[in-house]
This record gives structure tokens, C-alpha cells and sequence, in this order.
């Protein structure tokens, strides 16, 4: 199996669009776990179900592949995996840096997910004194003295960064100075980097955030209908409400957007 910089994925040259690269993981998670329970093919719709997509999107993610499926039988699953794969670069070796062996940190070095997809943590760096030595996961947490020839001695090009906001943009500076070329950042805060540096955000307080937005959302509408209910009123769905708020003027006012019957 190849190793670090041999090869980058042909994505980009080949005009498959950043969208379709994106959903490109998830069907390879589904279809991993077609494989895995020895299905041979599927069709497009159930592929589709479950990736989460819909199956016109999915066809046509895949003609950019060069992959149309066979009319009546479907996709062959372990062709599909492998296409996939080696667009994503998995079919090598990707040695990864994690920088920042806090409490995140330490649980991303113990994910179990990153060598079977292709991924080998290559060391594990902190710029504390005291985390010096000490195992995590199975590697002996490395200074960030040593970041440097770290990169250049395991030829990495993909970095993660856990640390502190505060400290995220020096880390990210000395990566890019040092080589390497794509980062996992999960520092809450904005990582400047140069042209040909590419830089994918996880903000785990971002996600709740919106999550919260939507069940702020979801209670008032129940406690709008319950309030309703409660005065005797039949509750108005809410596009019939805005429909009804919505109509236009005529010469003699307001003309409602439902006429009564």
C-alpha cells in the first residue's frame, strides 16, 4: 500500500463538483455495510435510502464517477466500494498529526474509525511539558518542539488540529510552513491559511447551536397549538396561517388568500 504524499485524489482534475465529493463518505459508509453483510447489488433507490439522499441525486453523483449501473440489476457493491475509495484516496496509506492531547484530542487519537478508513495516526503532539511521554492510545505523546521533523520524517500532509482557539493559528502556521497541506481543525475559531491549503471546520458547539434553534422552533409551534386548542380555536397549520396573512390588495381591500366557500 502507498504511502503519504505518492498520490493525491483526482477530484479536482476530474471536475466532480465539492457537493458530490461531500456525500461521496456517506455512500461508502452504506455501502461498507452492504458489504459487509455480503450483498452483491443495489439498486439506486435503496442505496439512496440509506445514504440519505435522494436517488436522481445519487445518479447523477455517480455519472461523475463513470459509474451508471447495470438497468434491472442495480450497482455492483464491491466495485462501487472500491471506485469510491480510490477517488477519495483510501486506497493508500494517510499518516495524520493530532495536535492538541487534551480531553478531545484524546478521544480523536482513540477512535477506532480512522485505520479502517485509511487513516494512521502518526504521532500524537503537545506543547505541554508534562504530557511529554506519556501513552495515549498506544503512542507516546510527542512535544510540539518535535513537530517539524514529526511531518517530515512520516511524510505527512494531512494535520488535525484540537487544541485551544487561542493557540489554533501559530499550530496551523507551523503545519502549513512544515508541509502539510490539508486540515481537521476543531479549534472554535477561523483558521487563515495560504492559497492550495485546504481547511475543514468541526465546531461541535455550531451543530447545537442549530439544533437548538430547531427545537426552539418545534416548542413554539406545540405551545401555539396547545394554546389554541385550549381557547376552543381549531389550531391553523402554520403555511395555512402565513397563506392566510399573505393576500393581496383589491379595490375594495384586503382580498383573502382562501376565499370562503
Amino acid at each position: 500500500m502507498a504511502t503519504g504524499r505518492t498520490h493525491r485524489p483526482a477530484t479536482r482534475s476530474r471536475g466532480i463538483p465539492e457537493a458530490t465529493v461531500a456525500r461521496l463518505p456517506l455512500y461508502l459508509r452504506a455501502l461498507t455495510a452492504l458489504s459487509e453483510r455480503s450483498v452483491p447489488t443495489v439498486s439506486s433507490e435503496e442505496l439512496a435510502t440509506a445514504a440519505g439522499v435522494n436517488s436522481a441525486k445519487l445518479r447523477k453523483d455517480f455519472s461523475y464517477l463513470g459509474s451508471y449501473g447495470t438497468r434491472g440489476v442495480g450497482y455492483d457493491v464491491e466495485y462501487l466500494v472500491y471506485q469510491i475509495s480510490r477517488e477519495l484516496g483510501l486506497t493508500q496509506d494517510w499518516p495524520v498529526v493530532i495536535v492538541g492531547i487534551g480531553n478531545l484530542g484524546a478521544a480523536l487519537a482513540n477512535y477506532g474509525g480512522f485505520a479502517s478508513r485509511g487513516f494512521r495516526v502518526a504521532a500524537l503532539i503537545d506543547a505541554d511539558p508534562a504530557m511529554a511521554g506519556k501513552p495515549v492510545a498506544g503512542l507516546p505523546v510527542r512535544h510540539t518542539d518535535e513537530l517539524e521533523a514529526i511531518i517530515s520524517d512520516n511524510g505527512v500532509s494531512i494535520g488535525v488540529i484540537a487544541t485551544p482557539a487561542g493557540a489554533a493559528q501559530q499550530v496551523c502556521d507551523r503545519l502549513v510552513t512544515a508541509g502539510v497541506t490539508s486540515i481537521l481543525n476543531f479549534a472554535p475559531t477561523v483558521l487563515s491559511v495560504p492559497e492550495g491549503v485546504d481547511v475543514r471546520k468541526v465546531d461541535l458547539s455550531i451543530e447545537l447551536q442549530i439544533l437548538a434553534f430547531h427545537e426552539q422552533r418545534k416548542a413554539g409551534e406545540e405551545t401555539a397549538a396547545a394554546s389554541a386548542a385550549t381557547a376552543g380555536a381549531t389550531p391553523v397549520p402554520p403555511r395555512v396561517a402565513r397563506a392566510a396573512g399573505g393576500g393581496r390588495k383589491g379595490p375594495d381591500g384586503d382580498v383573502p388568500a382562501v376565499m370562503p366557500a
